[in-house]
């Protein structure tokens, strides 16, 4: 007789998708290797998300939904589940960020991560060692859906070009990055401009920071250190960021022009070469 381990639903939304998921399937009257044969993956995996070893991905919850005919029950619980995996100090970001009606962003060193391609967002992920990255990527490519939605958020973007320059994945993974930038151009809800190398000293030397706004609530202002991320609502932090963010519009490239030159770095900088891919070192 093996010994199942028995979860506390209320211990967190992994605990109570496992949980979920083996009272449908045990309603159904499937075994974990019945379930794993309808869904097409191994009886191990459903037994690990059952057990909350593993989190589940929003493509096994959008089979188990179909498999054990649940009205969609697992499709609406993954994105909590995959949020939940976020570090603790960014979830209450993630949940305004995925509220907001506009977001404006600076981003000095990289692309901001709700334009990431999933290597690029394994590249950078990877760079803190975590125990679980499959984890903290899957839950990144989640926070992105926001972008799918009939009416997505005001999204503009500006990158310091160096972001465009620094190699993270590698030349292929670039390449592939600065693609994906590039196919928001026709998108008229999302804006991305280039501070270029040439505009020299600018309004946010000091680092990248992000503006959240809504409609009935105060506008937020997060930032980030080395170890956690910081959110305000404060007026004056929102008006200097404002006047710094205007400061930085005017001195980036027009979006007609940032991307010529997102895409001239990506033929010349990250076209095809002869020689190993060459790979960013941490």
């Amino acid at each position: 007789m093996p010994n199942i381990r028995r979860l506390d639903p209320t211990a967190s939304p992994l605990d109570y998708f496992g949980s979920e998921l083996r009272r449908y399937r045990e309603s159904a009257g499937l075994s974990q290797k019945e379930l794993g044969d309808c869904i097409f993956c191994t009886n191990s995996l459903v037994g690990q998300i059952e057990t909350a070893h593993k989190v589940p991905t929003r493509e096994f919850a959008e089979r188990a939904d179909a498999a054990l005919m649940t009205d969609g029950s697992f499709s609406r619980l993954v994105g909590l589940v995959l949020r939940s995996q976020l570090p603790a100090w960014f979830q209450q970001f993630a949940e305004l960020e995925a509220r907001a009606e506009c977001i404006s962003t600076y981003q000095a060193q990289m692309i901001y991560g709700l334009l990431q391609t999933e290597e690029y967002a394994r590249a950078v992920l990877a760079t803190g060692m975590p125990d679980k990255l499959d984890e903290l990527v899957a839950a990144r490519m989640e926070r992105q859906r926001i972008l799918a939605r009939e009416k997505p958020p005001m999204a503009w973007v500006i990158l310091d070009e160096a972001a465009l320059h620094r190699p993270i994945g590698g030349r292929e993974v670039m390449r592939r990055q600065l693609q994906h930038l590039l196919s928001f151009a026709d998108r008229r809800w999302a804006r991305i401009q280039v501070l270029p190398y040439e505009a020299g000293e600018h309004a946010s030397l000091i680092g990248s920071f992000t503006s959240l706004r809504f409609d009935d609530d105060p506008e937020i202002i997060y930032t980030e250190d080395l170890i956690s991320g910081h959110m305000t609502a404060n007026p004056d932090t929102v008006r200097e960021a404002a006047f710094r963010y205007a400061h930085l519009q005017a001195a980036a490239l027009s979006v007609k022009d940032s991307a010529a030159l997102i895409n001239r770095v990506m033929e010349e900088r990250y076209g095809d070469q002869q020689g190993p891919d060459q790979r960013a070192v941490a």
